[in-house]
């Protein structure tokens, strides 16, 4: 009777595993699934199998839950079970759904163990990520790509890239994406992507995460062993791959750098937890059915190479906390570093121009024609252009509770000031800073941010907060609080209040007090003599003397462009 019962059990499993296609297995192979069907298929594998589990994490901008969907082989669903987590993200642009659809069968393939089925690893996945863009479902505004036959939209409910949120998370995803990603606290992530640019013979690329923000050995190991490997993997399986072509509007040729993923972005925004990200990038005018096999086949490498190599893995991402001392110098501005280059094979396209059929200019195509096999540069590091000493603490009085809700979402340890104190601490006044011309994901952000440091006593409240940089969540930190990073709080707007100045003079009644208070302060006078002598056109300008002794007297107000946010040694 067990036998039985066994092999009823087993005979089910494979019926299941035989006629549980996905949508786009029942389609023509250049179909992709909708939002709905989606949810729906993880929904029934949850129900058939108890080693997957499906969650609701929060909202989205649609009003939909953000759902997150676990695959555990022993059916244990706590994440710090001392296994490795692996989170697959889809659909973060939904127009490019080719993850979409390999994730929905290799979460059944690990069901029903069609495939090697990891011990120690749990997998991860948020089916859509940007569900509004999926339920804006089209034909059309993908037009440099080849297939599927409908998708979903690039901008969100609200019309944002929610691949540009991960820091001033403007969006309900975001905020719903970081619970999620601080409750699994996962050890490798994966953003399936479809690529845009130049023309070439692979079906495959992939943005490993730049190493050197990675940081320390962990990146050094992720660049040189780990990545190396799972695309070596990929070869065995006959997919050639090459890192992703960051390329747009020019031929391949002559080289190309490492994409620089910057915290703005999915990995970059990982990277800064420690933790391993890449994106997969397939080609966008290579055939749907070819896309989604490769994205599938690099899911499987990459499960196989975490599931061989999982205490490996968490032993450097725990060490290089190491990396991010206080005393330290930490990078916030990068540049490519152009005397480190390397020569990788590329496969491409001859590349040439003719005559355009709509405006008669030189135009670019690819002859697909004449494919051909050379090595070229590849510029895969950069140099820190500017860096910073990190210190013990930050504090960061109450009134800043817009970006204190933003460091709570993001685990970051907090402690309250318990009475009102005066403490010694670095204050930056912001000098200088370029805004954009254009709007950019619902901001006009501020870039060549430039500041000056003092040392000063500042008197803080009770309910005030002071943060220990010597926490999992460092580098978070130092990108977020120092306004010179490329994707501060301040570059995004967060504390453009400061610069509007609030209080103002009436020229005819400060005239007689700016006498005063250069009659009482002859190195202010002299100063104000030295700086007409060097500077004509302020020589011959009354309201700008003027207003130069207003901002060096006790009467300018300390608030404005004084940044917020203070640093303890």
């Amino acid at each position: 009777m067990r036998l039985l019962t066994t092999l009823t059990l087993l005979f089910s499993v494979f019926s299941f595993s035989q006629n549980l296609k996905t949508p786009f297995e029942n389609g023509n192979g250049n179909q992709s699934t909708t939002y709905e069907d989606c949810i729906a298929y993880y929904e029934t594998l949850a129900q058939k199998f108890n080693t997957i589990q499906v969650d609701e994490m929060g909202l989205t901008d649609s009003g939909e839950p953000l759902r997150m969907v676990t695959f555990s082989q022993n059916t244990n669903f706590d994440y710090y079970q001392n296994k490795a987590v692996i989170l697959i993200n889809n659909g973060i642009h939904p127009g490019e759904p080719d993850g979409i659809d390999a994730t929905m069968m290799l979460f059944r393939d690990l069901a029903t163990a069609k495939i090697k089925v990891p011990k120690n690893t749990m997998i991860v996945t948020i089916p859509i990520y940007n569900i509004g863009g999926s339920l804006n479902r089209n034909s059309n505004s993908r037009a440099n790509q080849n297939g599927p036959e409908a998708y979903g939209f690039r901008g969100n409910a609200r019309n944002y890239d929610l691949n540009r949120d991960f820091i001033k998370s403007d969006s309900k995803n975001s905020r719903s994406f970081q619970e999620i990603f601080h409750l699994i606290n996962p050890d490798m992530f994966i953003d399936n992507h479809v690529s845009n640019g130049a023309d070439y013979q692979y079906t495959f690329t992939c943005i490993a995460t730049q190493h050197q923000r990675l940081g320390g050995k962990l990146g050094e190991f992720y660049k040189n062993e780990m990545h190396p490997t799972i695309m070596k993997d990929l070869k065995t399986k006959k997919i050639e791959s090459i890192p992703y072509v960051n390329i747009h509007g020019d031929k391949p040729d002559n080289g190309f750098a490492q994409f620089m993923d910057s915290p703005r972005y999915a990995t970059g925004y990982t990277t800064l937890f420690n933790t391993l990200g890449s994106v997969p990038e397939t080609h966008m005018l290579k055939p749907y059915k070819d896309r989604v096999a490769v994205t599938y086949e690099y899911m499987v490498s990459t499960i196989n190479y975490v599931e061989a190599n999982v205490q490996k893995i968490k032993k450097m991402k725990a060490d290089n906390l190491n990396s991010y001392k206080i005393g330290m110098k930490y990078p916030l501005q990068w540049e490519i570093d152009s005397s480190k280059v390397s020569k990788i094979e590329f496969k491409g396209y001859k590349g040439a121009y003719k005559p355009s059929d709509v405006s008669g200019k030189d135009r670019l195509y690819y002859d697909k024609k004449q494919p051909f096999t050379k090595n070229i540069p590849y510029y895969n590091d950069y140099k820190a252009t500017k860096e910073v000493i990190i210190p013990s603490y930050y504090v960061v009085p109450k009134s800043q509770w817009e970006i204190l809700d933003l460091l709570k979402l993001n685990a970051i340890q907090l402690r309250l000031i318990n009475s009102d104190t005066i403490i010694n601490v670095e204050s930056y006044k912001i000098d200088s800073y370029e805004t954009s011309k254009y709007p950019y994901e619902g901001h006009y952000g501020h870039y060549n941010t430039k500041v000056s440091k003092l040392t000063e006593q500042v008197a803080f409240k009770k309910g005030d907060y002071i943060i220990k940089t010597q926490q999992k969540g460092v580098k978070y930190l130092l990108e977020t609080l120092e306004p010179e990073a490329v994707d501060s709080y301040f570059n995004w707007n967060f504390f453009d209040a400061i610069l509007q100045q609030k209080e103002y003079f009436s020229a005819y009644v400060f005239e007689d007090l700016a006498k005063e208070v250069l009659d009482k302060n002859p190195k202010l006078k002299s100063e104000l003599e030295a700086k007409k002598q060097a500077d004509k056109a302020f020589a011959e300008n009354g309201a700008a003397q003027l207003d130069w002794v207003y901002k060096n007297s006790v009467y300018y107000e300390k608030a404005h462009l004084q940044y917020p946010v203070y640093r303890i040694k």
